[in-house]
């Protein structure tokens, strides 16, 4: 297209053609595009219609509407022709216009590339309004500014009456914002926060005045600003009458810099934890909004820092998150003290770990650029376990019973605890010990009391007081149950913040003992040395309490001690408070259970019958008698007595029976019979009836009665155990030698037997004991059993294994002979062979 100068009355039409021609031998595409330059910035073009390589129609954002209305055109004719029609031409179309062509072809990937692209000359449309009266002028208030002043732009529209105008601001051909005829501002999208902020203004002081006003401008608020005035027919119609743009006016903004300083301090360098922290930034030199970040270093993490709180150019507070939670260090309070100074507030310290560097970042927000400074200052927060201590200590060690008594538990520590919070537990621990320190009660400093489960006996007993750094604990009326070892344990809580649950530091005391002296026993037991003497049956042994309280119950225990001498008193029954009876190992078997009973003759006089007494019984009896008192809570020990001792003695018959005295000793092994001696020398008297008794005399002293057979011919076996073993085998009249079968390790030991002659007085009259006598005693010795050649053997494995192995080595031993004789039997035979047909070919010859 050839270069040319073109004016036309608005309204005219205006046609320009454009020739495209390519001598590419490959397949191309072409697209083709008409362009509008305006104004000053000519680099800068307005789309008109564009065809593209695809052969579609896509007009500029200007010209969309007149597109579709049919007053812009693009045709083609011929190979080469493009022509641009414009119906109706408009002053706001004139300019500089070009055509642009170019070339596209198609890639393996199916993509298209432009591989070639050119311009046309331009050609200058100058369009004449219909009786233009229009005219625009710009300035400004202060055409050079320095960041952050205030820019005031003014247009003005000369018309000589009034009309409807739209007015389009802008700045370096861009457009900012726009004013139509009702009045409605519309900013561009780049304008709009700024605009929210009030940092940008547009408006109309009057139907021909338009003012455009930016705060706070910055570097990029710099260059030509213009204001395009366009008259509308109606303040509804889409399509002006005519376009006056103005020229434009430089503005030119200059960078400032920052002389802000900062100072860190704290009014609580060294404090405790629990204790409250504050920090002050001081920001001096700050010429516009500040916002604050508070950052905690912690000392035990070198490198790492942890957000407190922030402080936004608008006053806004936020909390880093691990001082969100209010309930462990206080709601934090960060402030503005003045019109330079910050205050962080951290009402409640935690421990140490809230201690080290604490940094406060200011940053100042002025004509779009911000400038940061940093400051920092040091806290020491010292644990609130430093030196913290607890005492325990009580006015006396032993009570009496229905006494009170009190304990005092003293906090000490490295620092003042008149205002820290305190709370205590107490623990007690029962004499005996039962496991784990039993916890009677909690004290939380706002007064908060939790009593135990374990001790509930102790809770209407117990009275709690406190003083500034003393606890106090007294009991009322003390029982046996309150005997035991206390302490406490105190635990301080941070000055501001009790959350339950959770405390600073804690200490324990020392354990404190208390014994519980209960009423003196008044009991007094008969101690008068006695003897019972029976002939046979059964003997009675009687204990009697000579002055107890009324209202005492008693504990009777028997004991026996055997005649031997240096024996041990064995246990035969006890008797609780409650009448249950408790036997002694020795005592134990249901044979003597069913001798020996115990039985409370009256208030004062208990008695121990012994059924059917036997020699085995001898020996002296006492009691011993307990006292106990029933005392709120339970049953409790005053105190016990002993009786004397009552000798258990058999009456000696006037003939005493003649058997055999003498004393033997006997061995026998294991597992096979023994035979123990007791015969009768003489006749027994016409009529009567023998009974005989066989004893083992027990390590413990006691003569432990293994069988007796009475004289009506039963037997009774009180050793169970051993019935199965036990032989009277009777071979004559007068012999009642006891075999013991299967003899066992245990059945060693000295035996002796007693015989007993009963007669018949008269018809119908019991049996009475006539003569009785005793054998000597009988030294049974156990030999293990007999090893034999074969036990032997097999508890020998090498001389097993010699065993095994001898006859394989001898037969080995024998083969290899024979085989070595006979080799040495072959070479003796084969050399006389040879001699003799020696000596016969010489005689031959």
């Amino acid at each position: 297209m050839a270069p040319q100068a073109l004016s036309h009355m608005e309204g005219d039409a205006v046609e320009l053609t454009c020739e495209v021609s390519k001598s590419t031998a490959q397949h191309t595409h072409l697209s083709v595009g008409w362009y509008l330059l305006q104004g000053a910035g000519e680099h800068r073009a307005k789309e008109i219609l564009t065809l593209s390589k695809d052969f579609i129609l896509k007009p500029g954002p200007s010209f969309e509407q007149r597109f579709l209305e049919g007053d812009v055109q693009l045709n083609k004719v011929g190979n080469t022709t493009y022509k641009l029609i414009i119906r109706e031409v408009k002053p706001s179309d004139q300019g500089q216009l070009y055509c642009e062509a170019a070339e596209w072809i198609e890639d393996p990937d199916k993509t298209w590339k432009d591989i070639s692209r050119n311009q046309t000359e331009r050609t200058r449309l100058a369009v004449v309004g219909q009786g233009s009266d229009l005219s625009v002028d710009i300035s400004a208030a202060e055409p050079s500014l320095s960041e952050g002043d205030t820019l005031q732009l003014t247009c003005v529209v000369g018309a000589p009456k009034s009309r409807n105008f739209k007015v389009i601001w802008l700045l370096n051909d861009m457009e900012v914002a726009r004013v139509d005829p009702h009045g409605v501002l519309i900013w561009e999208e780049e304008y709009e926060e700024r605009a929210k902020l009030g940092q940008l203004r547009a408006f109309k002081p009057s139907n021909t005045i338009y003012v455009l006003t930016i705060s706070e401008v910055g570097l990029k608020d710099k260059g030509t600003y213009q204001c395009s005035v366009s008259e509308m027919k109606t303040p509804g119609d889409l399509h002006s009458i005519q376009t006056v743009v103005s020229s434009g006016i430089q503005v030119d903004v200059k960078p400032i810099e920052s002389r802000m300083r900062l100072a860190v301090s704290s009014s609580t360098p060294r404090v405790t934890a629990g204790d409250p922290l504050v920090l002050r930034c001081e920001v001096q030199g700050a010429t516009g909004p500040v916002s604050l970040r508070w950052w905690h270093l912690p000392p035990q993490l070198p490198g790492h820092r942890v957000l407190v709180a922030t402080m936004e150019q608008d006053g806004s507070l936020s909390l880093g998150s691990a001082y969100q939670d209010g309930r462990a260090r206080g709601s934090l309070r960060l402030q503005k003290e003045s019109s330079g100074t910050f205050s962080l507030v951290i009402p409640s310290t935690l421990g140490e770990d809230d201690g080290g560097q604490y940094r406060c970042e200011a940053t100042q927000w002025s004509r779009g650029r911000n400038w940061t400074g940093k400051g920092e200052a040091a806290v020491t927060v010292s644990s609130m376990g430093l030196g913290l201590h607890a005492t325990l200590r009580s006015r006396t060690a032993s009570v009496s019973y229905g006494q009170s008594f009190e304990l005092f538990c003293q906090v000490d520590a490295g620092y003042a605890l008149e205002e820290v919070p305190l709370s205590v537990r107490w623990l007690f621990q029962p004499r005996p010990p039962t496991g784990p320190s039993h916890e009677l009660v909690q004290v939380f400093p706002n007064g908060t009391v939790l009593w135990g489960t374990a001790q509930p006996h102790f809770q209407g007993k117990a009275q709690l007081a406190k003083t500034d750094t003393s606890f106090r604990l007294h009991i009322h009326s003390a029982l046996p149950a309150n005997e035991g070892t206390y302490q406490c344990e105190v635990e301080v809580w941070r000055r501001n913040i009790l959350p339950l649950g959770q405390s600073a530091a804690s200490t324990s005391s020392n354990a404190v003992g208390i014994k519980v002296v209960l009423p003196e026993s008044k009991l007094q037991v008969a101690t008068t040395d006695s003897s019972v003497e029976i002939a046979s049956g059964n003997a009675a042994i009687e204990c009697r309490i000579v002055f107890a309280q009324n209202n005492s119950q008693f504990a009777v225990t028997w004991y026996l001690l055997p005649p031997l001498a240096g024996a041990t008193p064995l246990q035969i029954v006890r008797a609780n408070y409650s009448g249950i009876l408790e036997y002694g190992s020795e005592f134990s078997s249901p044979a003597q259970k069913s001798r020996f009973l115990s039985h409370r003759v009256s208030t004062n006089i208990f008695q121990l019958q012994i059924l059917s007494a036997n020699l085995g019984d001898r020996g002296r009896y006492y009691c011993v008698v307990e006292e106990w008192l029933w005392l709120v809570d339970g049953w409790y020990k005053l105190g016990e007595g002993t009786s004397g001792r009552t000798t258990l003695k058999f009456k000696l018959s006037e003939r005493e029976l003649q058997m055999d005295k003498t004393n033997h000793s006997i061995s026998a092994r294991e597992g096979e019979e023994a035979t123990l001696p007791c015969r009768l020398q003489g006749a027994p008297l016409p009529g009567s009836q023998l009974s005989a008794a066989w004893f083992q005399v027990t390590s413990s002293g006691r003569d432990s009665a293994l069988l007796a057979l009475q004289h009506d011919g039963t037997m009774e076996y009180p050793e169970e155990r051993l019935a199965a073993r036990l032989y009277l085998r009777r071979p004559s009249a007068g012999d009642f030698s006891l075999t013991l079968s299967s003899v066992e390790r245990g059945d060693a030991g000295a035996y002796y037997c007693q015989l007993q002659e009963w007669q018949q007085q008269s018809e119908g009259k019991d049996w009475a004991v006539q003569a009785l006598a005793c054998s000597g005693y009988t030294q049974l010795t156990t030999i293990p059993p007999e090893s034999t050649v074969v036990s032997r053997i097999c508890s020998s494995p090498p001389l097993l294994y010699f065993i095994l192995y001898l006859p394989l080595v001898l037969i080995l031993l024998l083969a290899l002979a024979l085989f070595c004789w006979y080799c040495k039997f072959r070479k003796n035979k084969k050399g006389n062979v040879t001699g003799w047909m020696m000596e016969l070919g010489t005689g031959r010859e």
